[in-house]
């Protein structure tokens, strides 16, 4: 059954601790900012995205991610892939490198990331587009992508946000892969914040990882959102790696 009060959902699902309750915050990310011309904020902000291309780069998490999609897609001869929220936009590129007939749309909702994408060899490759699109309100018809892609991006989204991307990924492809951050068990959690917290001030990286645990998901909230947009969804990672989450429609 679908969670009745779906946007005031704990992010540990609706059946949390009340510890795990109070392990959320509404705060912004540097990367859910509007920089509106400060550049202070902007530069925070690359320098996240920055942190986080390096990341994935140096612990082979594009190649990864990229290999997860693709087995999802490999019956496809020629896939249509579409990633959200891309930021730094590495996953696609490595799709696109990994895949010789792939074509991918890379969208994300900051205009900034958009046009850095575009300026890029991303933007000039023959095989992609880059495009401004907010994941909740996809703009394009059923079914006109093999494969939804969302990666390390979930979090940032409230419930009634995150159970739209659902709906809407569902609806204009086959499957809607989700990978995003895991939420360990309260106790754990209060330990890795603790690790966290003493860079928080001064590494805009280590700051907005700190508020991204606190906003990432359980696998129990997962499901209910799932349920609220009627889908069927299947999970696995979690604890100490990423939750990854293949959800496609329920009637398919």
């Amino acid at each position: 059954m679908a969670y009745m009060s779906i946007d005031r959902m704990p992010r540990g699902g609706p059946n949390a601790s009340c510890l795990d309750r109070l392990l959320e915050t509404d705060r912004q990310e540097y990367l859910d900012r509007d920089s509106d011309g400060d550049t202070q904020i902007q530069a925070r902000k690359d320098q996240v995205i920055g942190a986080l291309d390096w990341t994935g780069r140096f612990f082979k998490n594009h190649q990864r991610f990229a290999a997860i999609a693709l087995e999802l897609v490999a019956d496809v001869p020629d896939p249509r892939i579409l990633e959200l929220g891309a930021g730094h936009g590495g996953v696609s590129l490595q799709l696109l490198t990994d895949h010789p007939s792939a074509h991918v749309t890379v969208t994300d909702l900051d205009p900034e990331s958009v046009a850095r994408i575009a300026a890029s060899d991303l933007g000039s490759h023959p095989r992609a587009e880059v495009r401004q699109m907010d994941a909740t309100q996809i703009d394009a018809d059923d079914g006109s992508y093999d494969l939804v892609l969302f990666a390390l991006s979930f979090h940032h989204l409230g419930p009634a946000q995150a159970a739209r991307v659902f709906a809407e990924g569902t609806r204009v492809a086959e499957t809607l892969l989700i990978i995003d951050l895991p939420r360990p068990p309260a106790p754990l959690h209060l330990l890795r914040l603790a690790t966290m917290l003493p860079l928080a001030a001064v590494l805009p990286f280590v700051h907005d990882g700190v508020i991204s645990s606190l906003r990432s998901y359980s696998p129990s909230a997962l499901r209910a959102l799932a349920a609220q947009a009627d889908a069927a969804v299947e999970l696995s990672g979690g604890l100490l790696s990423p939750q990854i989450v293949v959800a496609r429609a329920a009637s398919s």
